[in-house]
């Protein structure tokens, strides 16, 4: 595809599409997508759902970044276009002038790793396309994590592109120091007063042009025309309010008017880095804003209690959180809930202080698309980021609380632009050996291993002075974190009519690192600090009571087949929701018979956890009649020997095998990903093969595992 742009031809153009679940796919798709920019590519990055086919022949090179979501699926961004791959009615060679490159995003601890990539990767060479570089994988258990594969793949690919598509005579590569300009720049609105009122909007006033130039930045270069970096994290809706009985008939749920919080004083602590600290929140100076938001699709959440459900003393702290909501928002069995978490007003004020930033940080902004450029492109340019559509006088406080991540762990790309606003030469020195690859283990050292967050780096590189309109691009978005709901049946219409109790189990992230200091999750410290009586809005993926965890009446042949849970810890939470699920198909609520042909099968749970006193979980759901259910529990520090789950699995092995090969079982595994799903699987493979009443190899008993993992009997959930 040949374009003219501002006199000058130019046909060499990149997509670079992405399907992403927490926002690694997105982080390499826009990696990727500066390689090709820094080689005078006209580049642009979308989400792989957004764009059509027929787009895809108009580009020079495609290149898809994919990470691979639960038994080998597709990220929910990006399983609308992988469906329009696998329409019947596509001529074989439709893709024939596509000419592309696949980059996959996993984890070796999953059976199917790296599954969606090689699924897309081969379906669109079915389709015609055509491969121009060998396909990359990531793997998260990587020393490394993704960068041990990416660095040298990208490296490698930069190299592929530059000999394939040379450059024209007397055009050299963007260098590495010179600054590409971001995808958007922040501005002040000047036609209205302060303001830090977020209210429903249809439209946003928008800035015709920007006056930022990047540095040293070439006039005549392949100009960037990336996607707008989406803010992935709807902003969340928070209503401080008194305490309700879960049974009062007035609970409302509509979002109330609250004045903004109040400015507060930067943390004395957050000074000091290397400080440890607190090890709860206490002062009013670390709750996070009450201010009243929306969120598309929103689902409002009255917390009812927020219990420890783990001694004081125990290693780890685990809360049962009990939400409210209306019964119009129903779940099922296997769904998620997400929560969206918020920074601390400490911690804003902190960056505010830190960047220079007090004199603005009140005023409302808009968005300018800083990147924007008009050269005959295939795909129009949004002005604004798609979840800010529902902005009016967002302010720059407001973004930094509910949006940006300023305690995420930096990417090399922030280093990269925190060297570019630094005016101290040794500290640029310093920035730039994190930001590059050749120094990979000094990145490790200083970001990776200790978790250091941004607003930690920012300390330690006072010199670092960012524009605020370069917000956007510095830190990345606050992600939702979704949560297994592991209420149902009994437990889930325990409240009064009308409204519907919802149940996670969450083992709040605080540990210490070799800073000796002490490291909370974003969203288990938010978590931490809800007091019951917030109303919190809140997004659920429904499955609408779709496999694999379709075991109910309206599936009548799958529901009397027994079920098999493997579930450490946390993993219970999904499990327990299914077994209460499957009870009240049998009985219906309490009481009432429902008319089944057959009996709901049987559920047998294997737990594990470290002692039985302090993390058994659940466990008087399981002296319940009602719920039908068997339990074998493995409790690795109550004895000398450490004992796991599989092996448990094993000492039970004949009733297992006689499940899985006569009775038709289900099986669930759910918990940590790591070594464990790994284990559980073996396990289950010795099994087969040990009580195998014809006695056949461990190949028979391999192919076993294998269907039932391809007919959805064997799901594997982990985290």
């Amino acid at each position: 595809m040949t374009q003219d742009v501002n006199g000058q031809r130019h046909d060499r153009t990149a997509l670079i599409l992405f399907g992403s679940e927490t926002g690694n796919g997105q982080d390499v798709a826009e990696e990727l997508g500066r390689v090709a920019e820094r080689l005078h590519f006209m580049t642009r990055v979308y989400e792989m759902d957004e764009v059509e086919l027929n787009i895809l022949p108009r580009f020079t090179i495609v290149i898809f970044v994919t990470s691979t979501t639960g038994q080998g699926e597709f990220p929910r961004n990006a399983q609308k276009f992988w469906k329009s791959l696998l329409r019947k009615r596509l001529p074989p060679n439709c893709l024939g002038h596509v000419h592309f490159t696949t980059f996959g995003l996993g984890d070796s601890s999953y059976a199917q790793f790296n599954y969606a990539a090689r699924k897309l990767h081969k379906r669109l060479e079915q389709l015609g396309a055509k491969e121009v570089y060998p396909r990359g994988e990531a793997d998260e258990r990587h020393d490394e994590g993704i960068d041990g594969t990416f660095l040298a793949w990208s490296a490698d690919f930069q190299k592929h592109l530059l000999s394939s598509y040379p450059l024209p005579e007397g055009v050299i590569p963007i260098p590495s120091h010179v600054l590409l300009p971001p995808n958007f720049l922040l501005g002040l609105r000047e036609d209205s007063t302060p303001t830090s009122n977020f209210q429903d909007s249809t439209s946003i006033s928008i800035s015709k042009e920007s006056n930022h130039v990047a540095p040293s930045q070439p006039q005549d270069h392949g100009t960037n025309a990336n996607r707008p970096l989406p803010l992935k994290g709807p902003i969340e809706q928070t209503t401080s309010t008194p305490a309700l009985s879960a049974s009062d008939p007035k609970m409302k749920y509509e979002p109330e008017e609250e004045p903004a919080a109040p400015v507060v004083p930067a943390c004395p602590m957050l000074k000091e880095p290397h400080n440890e600290e607190p090890e709860s929140i206490a002062s009013p100076l670390y709750l996070p804003s009450a201010k009243t938001l929306q969120i598309p699709n929103g689902v409002p959440a009255r917390l009812v209690d927020n219990k420890r459900v783990t001694p004081e003393n125990h290693w780890q702290d685990v809360r049962l959180l009990t939400f409210i909501i209306e019964e119009g928002y129903d779940y099922y069995a296997g769904d998620t809930v997400t929560i969206y978490p918020k920074n601390f007003p400490a911690d804003v004020e902190a960056v505010i202080e830190l960047m220079g930033w007090t004199e603005i940080a009140h005023k409302p902004l808009t968005f300018n698309n800083g990147n924007q450029r008009n050269y005959a492109a295939p795909m129009a340019m949004n002005n604004v980021p798609e979840e800010f559509h529902h902005v009016k006088d967002c302010t720059l406080r407001d973004l930094l609380t509910h949006n940006l991540d300023i305690t995420a762990i930096p990417k090399r790309y922030f280093f990269e632009l925190a060297a570019n606003h630094c005016n101290d030469e040794t500290h640029e020195l310093r920035l730039r050996e994190f930001a590059s690859p050749a120094y990979t283990d000094e990145y490790y050292d200083y970001a990776t291993r200790p978790r250091r967050s941004i607003l930690e780096v920012l300390h330690d590189f006072p010199s670092v002075k960012f524009p605020f309109e370069w917000a956007l691009a510095v830190f990345p978005t606050i992600r939702g974190r979704a949560y297994s709901i592991c209420s149902a049946g009994d437990i889930k219409y325990g409240e009064k009519a009308g409204y519907l109790r919802l149940q996670i189990l969450v083992a709040l992230v605080k540990y210490r690192t070799v800073l000796k200091k002490i490291r909370q999750g974003l969203c288990s410290r938010y978590l931490d600090s809800l007091a019951p009586g917030t109303t919190i809005t809140t997004t659920m993926s429904i499955t609408k009571m779709q496999s694999p965890w379709v075991l109910n009446s309206e599936h009548e042949d799958h529901v009397h087949h027994p079920i098999i849970c493997i579930a450490p810890g946390t993993g219970i939470a999904p499990c327990r929701a299914l077994i209460w699920s499957r009870a009240a198909e049998e009985y219906g609520r309490r009481g009432r018979i429902n008319d089944l042909k057959k009996p709901v099968g049987k559920s047998y749970v294997f737990f594990g956890g470290r002692n039985r006193q302090a993390d058994f979980f659940f466990e008087k759901d399981y002296t319940d009649p009602f719920i039908n259910t068997q339990v074998f529990t493995a409790f690795s520090r109550d004895q000398k020997e450490k004992r796991y789950v599989q092996d448990v699995l094993r000492e039970n092995g004949q009733m297992v095998e006689h499940l899985i090969m006569n009775e038709g079982a289900r099986i669930f595994v759910c918990g940590s990903s790591g070594a464990m799903p790994k284990a559980v699987r073996e396990a289950f493979v010795d099994t087969i093969q040990k009580w195998d009443k014809e006695k056949r190899n461990r190949k028979y008993a391999e192919a076993v595992v294998a269907d039932l993992e391809k007919f959805k009997r064997y799901t594997q959930e982990t985290w």
